[in-house]
């Protein structure tokens, strides 16, 4: 067998096999006798065939089929020949086939680049840091007090927080618009449900009150019959309700999974689920700057059909989450890239630092994954019973060994932070 490569553009790589006339032969004629004690031939008695008369019938079909077993033996030969990895299925060319004559294709594919990772000791990454307060722990319990607050009827006019119910009916150059009205409309004051303007106006307002006030539609409203048009709008006030937070006591407690009532216990299970939300966020942020760091000091060239498989397993997820998308794999590209590249890169950084994972590490992510479920036994047990999920985990466990690795030989920066701006980086706000 003879076996020459000639390299394409980036990846694409050439390999031309000529396989021997001898060799064809060969292949051809055991197949042809392995089956003329069976054919029957017009003539001859069973088994009774001359093998030359075998060989005139059949050795043009028998040669398309050993030409196939031959190609696709021959070509994982010629690969590991040449030391190459191929990177999804080659395109074959044929010459003409003729017994007798040696059998020659070419393989067209691409092959997985060569990685040779930057030293990691010169990358630079920024490493987050931040724990949970007592203010963070106070403010997170006025999150959950809202979140049962109730709303209790007033006497007086209308305030910032309050909860109004209205009747309105709007119209724009005197004609009433589709969603224009509503009866009994509940709209707390300040929270920003109606369009901007609007709830300014309700404020100071009493039981029974009655207004009538324009207001401008949004240069971008959904609506594009509306859009940048003014309204005028009829408003009747029903009644005004002020917020009325629950105490923090013992109902309050239970309320919340603490069955002794106990408000300090309280206290201490919300203080530990916060650090137990803070801890993955920053170990998030950190393993999101050591990625980061890995990519942009390993540019590396990859797979064109990789990354096109890539591109249509994420089509694929988004379908999934959001049905009725319409979106197209070409669309996930760029994100696609980047992913083949991560994993690759990955790949290289656990096969250097020789980094091993074991049973009980994948066991303990699933573990402390459960803690956010209501019975955590039932999590782990569905997970550690189905092999696809478990996959899926290992791969979790080995991008965090080798996050931890690279961040003890790179470059650390620390950032202080705070519990509010690690966890809600646009607002900085819990609420």
């Amino acid at each position: 067998m003879q076996v020459s490569v000639e390299a394409g553009e980036g990846l694409e790589r050439k390999l031309t096999v000529q396989v021997p006339a001898e060799t064809v032969e060969m292949e051809v004629n055991n197949r042809l006798n392995s089956i003329k004690n069976t054919v029957r031939i017009d003539g001859f008695r069973p088994g009774k065939v001359p093998f030359k008369v075998v060989k005139q019938k059949y050795s043009g079909t028998i040669l398309q089929e050993v030409a196939g077993e031959l190609m696709q033996r021959t070509f994982q030969e010629a690969v590991t020949q040449e030391k190459l990895q191929p990177a999804g299925e080659p395109v074959i060319q044929t010459q003409e086939l003729a017994l007798g004559q040696a059998m020659e294709y070419t393989a067209t594919f691409e092959i997985y680049p060569e990685v040779t990772l930057a030293p990691v000791a010169d990358l630079a990454v920024e490493k987050v840091e931040a724990s949970v307060d007592d203010s963070d722990v106070e403010k997170m319990i006025d999150v959950l007090r809202k979140q049962k607050m109730d709303w209790s009827e007033v006497d007086r006019a209308s305030a910032n927080d309050d909860r109004i119910s209205i009747d309105f009916v709007g119209s724009v150059d005197g004609e009433k618009f589709d969603g224009g009205s509503a009866n009994d409309m509940p709209v707390v004051l300040g929270a920003g449900q109606m369009i901007p303007g609007f709830e300014e106006h309700l404020k100071g307002l009493k039981a029974g009150d009655e207004t009538t006030f324009k207001v401008s539609f949004p240069e971008d409203y959904a609506s594009s019959e509306l859009a940048g048009k003014e309204a005028e709008f009829a408003v009747t006030v029903k009644k005004v309700e002020e917020p009325k937070m629950p105490e923090l006591d013992e109902a309050f407690a239970k309320a919340f999974g603490v069955e002794s009532g106990d408000v300090e216990q309280l206290k201490t299970d919300i203080r530990a689920n916060m650090e137990r939300e803070l801890g993955r966020k920053l170990r998030s942020i950190l393993k999101a700057n050591v990625m980061e760091a890995l990519v942009t000091a390993n540019a590396i060239d990859v797979p064109t059909a990789i990354v096109q498989q890539e591109a249509e397993t994420l089509k694929k997820q988004t379908e999934v989450q959001t049905p009725g998308s319409n979106v197209t794999a070409e669309a996930f590209m760029d994100d696609a890239k980047r992913r083949v590249q991560l994993g690759m890169i990955l790949a290289e950084v656990a096969k250097i630092s020789e980094l091993q994972i074991d049973a009980d590490m994948i066991k303990e992510r699933v573990e402390d994954m459960a803690k956010d479920y209501d019975d955590p036994s039932e999590f782990v047990n569905y997970y550690m019973g189905n092999q696809e999920l478990l996959s899926g985990i290992q791969t979790l466990v080995m991008e965090d060994k080798v996050v931890d690795w690279v961040a003890e030989q790179a470059s650390i920066s620390t950032k202080n932070s705070t519990f509010d701006e690690v966890m809600n980086p646009e607002t900085g706000k819990t609420a």
